[in-house]
């Protein structure tokens, strides 16, 4: 069985003009989702993100962990993350990607480094009033450079950027939460980023507590404590959303599903999706949630 890993997206496949490709993209959420349908399933970058919503309420699943999704949410992700996110169609807001290069053509990798929001063992979203105007002038104006582009036009996007960010690390250092240990969130990380590469072909706790040198219970007790799921729960989780997204999304048989997913008895792959979903593929097929 083919093995497929998850997508990770690099800058130059969100065309920009000739100045802004490899260094940074800007564009309205709306926009952005149907131009690129892709994002709206599980991927990770090459490069940073910054996603500003301004309406809308939904999910933004980062490295397992669900984010409530809504006006003046502020997400933050680094190279490398996996994500996906559900999103109403009335959804609304900013997305600006930029790689460390275009940050260090005016700001030094310390400050880079320094800002608590890309600390991978901290939250990586900030929740500010949904009447919040500064940071969402600053998208607006990030977006309006894109649109009537100037000679200096990196030094100020550049400049909006570092703006950005500086002001977003005030209110979150004092709403930042505590967060597990750097070496928990770690591992319940590289726990994911397996998952997101080897459910197809590995469905045991077993599998994955050996890539990490841990015992599956030890495994187990890390992501319940991070994430208040075992490993196992976790593991069933994604490839139930797999076979979901392909029962939608596609015309294939059931069996093909099944095949798809390394089971090779439909029927069992019937059992198993009911045991985990409440629903035969067949009625999940004919029924699928609103929005789905």
């Amino acid at each position: 069985m083919k093995k497929t890993a998850l997508p990770v997206l690099g800058l130059d496949q969100f065309p920009a003009d000739d100045r802004r490709a490899h260094f940074y993209y800007v564009e309205r959420l709306e926009d952005h989702l149907v131009r690129y349908p892709i994002v709206s399933t599980p991927h990770a970058h090459n490069f940073y993100l910054l996603l500003y919503v301004t309406h809308g309420h939904g999910t933004h699943t980062i490295d397992l962990v669900t984010h409530d999704l809504r006006p003046g949410s502020l997400f933050f992700l680094t190279p490398g993350q996996a994500h996906s996110w559900a999103l109403p169609a009335e959804a609304r807001g900013y997305i600006f990607f930029f790689s460390a290069a275009f940050y260090l053509r005016q700001y030094p990798a310390d400050r880079l480094a320094a800002y608590p929001f890309f600390d991978p063992a901290r939250a990586p979203v900030l929740y500010l009033p949904p009447d919040e105007t500064t940071i969402r002038a600053l998208f607006a104006s990030m977006l309006a450079e894109k649109e009537a582009p100037a000679d200096n036009q990196y030094e100020v996007v550049g400049a909006y950027l570092y703006l950005v960010l500086e002001l977003a690390a005030r209110p979150y250092a004092a709403q930042a939460a505590p967060h597990p240990t750097a070496l928990a969130a770690q591992q319940v990380r590289t726990f994911g980023q397996l998952l997101d590469a080897h459910f197809r072909a590995e469905k045991t706790v077993g599998f994955y507590a050996g890539r990490l040198a841990l015992t599956a219970n030890h495994l187990n007790a890390l992501c319940r404590r991070v994430l208040n799921k075992t490993a196992s729960a976790l593991i069933h989780e994604r490839v139930v959303a797999e076979a979901q997204r392909r029962l939608v999304h596609s015309a294939e048989p059931v069996a093909a599903v099944a095949d798809a997913l390394g089971f090779d008895d439909a029927s069992y792959f019937t059992r198993y999706f009911k045991k985990y979903s409440g629903q035969t593929p067949e009625d999940f097929r004919q029924h699928p949630p609103a929005g789905g």
